[in-house]
């Protein structure tokens, strides 16, 4: 099967993704996604936030994979072996930049792939990631980071005391709102700035304009 590319990824529109959160505040510059468990739609909805803001914002705006999943943006596009984030964090010579970064003019945004996670074995500390974190908020207005969900074996309670602010994702009729306050709960207790939350592919039981206007 042929790797996806960029141009062809299929990006919902806010509207159809029930993006809950636009940023307004001037001082949230880099803003993490993630959930209470997989399959919430993490990926979609950082892909959905990342166009809306390059399409409304005057500055430029980059989509950052952190995910280990096998069904991350950077496997399904298929640049696994490209040097990208655990890079520019962990390498002892650590590459450009603009070396890493993909871009598409079909978009209006750039991306940074994972990288090579498989040339790593430890862990991301606070220290590498809030370096690395400046240096992307100097270059992008927005830096929109996909996480992996809160419960998993990553760097994601780390990641999330880093960023600006952190978006929890809550896929409709599936995530239990108990496990979903549980991941919410887990992040403030890391410290965590909890700014809002999506509520992903969300069904109505009442035609889409009803509650448009209720």
């Amino acid at each position: 099967m042929a790797a996806a590319t960029l141009a062809s990824l299929n990006i919902q529109s806010p509207s159809e993704s029930n993006l809950a959160v636009t940023v307004l505040d001037q001082e949230l510059r880099v803003i993490l996604l993630t959930a209470a468990n997989r399959n919430s739609g993490i990926t979609s909805s950082s892909l959905s936030m990342a166009n809306e803001l390059a399409r409304t914002s005057r500055g430029r705006v980059l989509l950052v994979d952190t995910s280990l999943s096998e069904n991350s943006l950077t496997r399904r596009l298929d640049l696994g072996e490209r040097e990208g984030f655990l890079d520019l964090a962990l390498a002892d010579v650590p590459p450009s930049l603009a070396s890493c970064i993909e871009r598409s003019e079909a978009l209006d945004f750039d991306f940074l792939p994972l990288g090579r996670r498989q040339q790593y074995s430890e862990r991301l500390t606070p220290e590498l990631l809030r370096e690395l974190l400046q240096v992307l908020a100097e270059e992008y207005r927005f830096v929109i980071i996909d996480g992996d969900p809160v419960y998993s074996s990553g760097d994601i309670l780390t990641l999330s005391t880093q960023v600006d602010g952190v978006v929890l994702v809550v896929r409709s009729e599936e995530t239990r709102w108990e496990v979903a306050q549980a991941a919410a709960q887990r992040l403030i207790q890391a410290e965590a700035k909890l700014i809002g939350s999506v509520f992903n592919a969300r069904k109505y039981y009442m035609p889409k304009w009803v509650y448009d206007r209720l």
